[in-house]
């Protein structure tokens, strides 16, 4: 049996308790205890002296609880057996944790599920050391931050996902905010464990989230991703979703090289996409019945009222929108240039050659914007 006469901690320093090899010590002994930390004496499962920051010469006047229980005798060299047990009290800092499994959530704005993980740090301090070794490091040799993480997993787990999920539900919260209240979380959470802590004689000095983000992966978030960068686009560009399939369906129409009847098929989808329908469908009507009409000058010319076509000079009716003669387009008031591509169209508020946006209109409905307007008589909006 070897008898220590030194004993002092030799663990290192980001352990939390540190088991003396040695179990075998006589009244001479010398215990040295650095700063902020505890030294605990055990006999039998029990917890006896404790000793804090110092040097000691172990004597039956400093270690009573010790002498009553082995009957130590006064004065001389009387070797005893216990274990002893150094208590870091110092605060540890950086503690990691993190979700192993992703929160399944149901963003309130967009209404899908969304797989959640979270990740942050915490920092602790033993309280008590006689609490924390009994109600929680027992008989181990070392009680380290991996072991801190391991016992507390369940605890920590169960209240982060708890309040993550309050804070989505009860809150309305997003998860594009949910970066902005990482602060008011990690303060709710830390008030749940503290408790928790504090019934092993711990303190939570602090408790922080670093990242609350839905997983990269799932195919859900990847789409939603992707519908808000195009939103974000058609947003800088001045148009809505609306009129960007209206656009699609320019493209379309301008590269269909069918008939004169499909052309017109067309177009009156097209004026139902852009609420202008009556007025092309009006115009294509007309094309193609002057295409087709076999009527004669001279029936032109019993006409009252007539209009004279600007390029070849033949009198034609009022209402005619191209000349029989040559298929030059006459003139009229619903006709404008398109001030980009200089094509001459009916009016609206899209230019169906080139596809530019003829009027102002609403952001978020679409609806024209009257002159001097601040807000969308539809919707309500607010214009810039």
């Amino acid at each position: 049996m070897k008898v220590f006469d030194i004993i002092k901690y030799e663990g290192e320093n980001n352990t939390l308790v540190w088991k003396f090899p040695g179990e075998d010590f006589n009244t001479l002994s010398q215990l040295v205890v650095h700063e902020t930390q505890e030294a605990v004496f055990f006999k039998d499962g029990v917890a006896l002296d404790l000793f804090k920051a110092g040097r000691y010469t172990l004597h039956s006047q400093n270690i009573p609880l010790i002498r009553r229980i082995v009957n130590l005798p006064f004065g001389g060299e009387s070797p005893f057996h216990c274990k002893v047990y150094f208590v870091n009290k110092v605060v540890s800092m950086d503690v990691k944790w993190k979700t192993e499994s992703p929160i399944s959530i149901q963003d309130p704005i967009y209404k899908i599920i969304l797989p959640i993980c979270s990740e942050g740090q915490f920092a602790v301090r033993v309280e008590d050391s006689r609490k924390f070794l009994l109600e929680l490091v027992g008989t181990i040799k070392q009680f380290n931050q991996d072991n801190l993480i391991s016992y507390f997993r369940g605890i920590l787990m169960m209240n982060i996902k708890d309040y993550i999920v309050q804070q989505f539900t009860n809150h309305k919260i997003s998860f594009l905010e949910i970066q902005g209240n990482l602060k008011v979380i990690s303060e709710g959470i830390a008030l749940s464990i503290a408790k928790e802590f504090e019934n092993y004689g711990l303190k939570l000095v602090n408790f922080n989230i670093v990242d609350i983000t839905p997983s990269e992966k799932d195919s859900s978030y990847i789409r939603l991703k992707q519908v808000l960068e195009k939103k974000a686009e058609m947003q800088v560009l001045g148009y809505n979703y609306q009129q960007e399939r209206t656009y699609d369906i320019l493209d379309s129409a301008a590269a269909n090289e069918g008939t004169s009847s499909e052309i017109m098929g067309a177009g009156l989808g097209l004026g139902m996409g852009m609420n202008i329908g009556n007025t092309i469908g009006a115009l294509m009507g007309n094309v193609s019945s002057d295409i087709k009409s076999t009527n004669t000058k001279e029936e032109v010319l019993g006409n009252s009222e007539t209009l004279v076509c600007a390029k070849c000079h033949n009198t034609l009716p009022k209402d005619a929108k191209f000349c029989i003669l040559c298929g030059a387009r006459v003139e009229d008031d619903d006709i404008i240039e398109c001030p980009y591509c200089k094509s001459r169209i009916p009016k609206g508020k899209f230019c169906m050659s080139c596809g530019k946006l003829l009027e102002e209109v609403c952001p978020n409905c679409g609806e024209t914007r009257n002159e001097g307007a601040k807000f969308c008589m539809s919707c309500g909006t607010k214009f810039e």
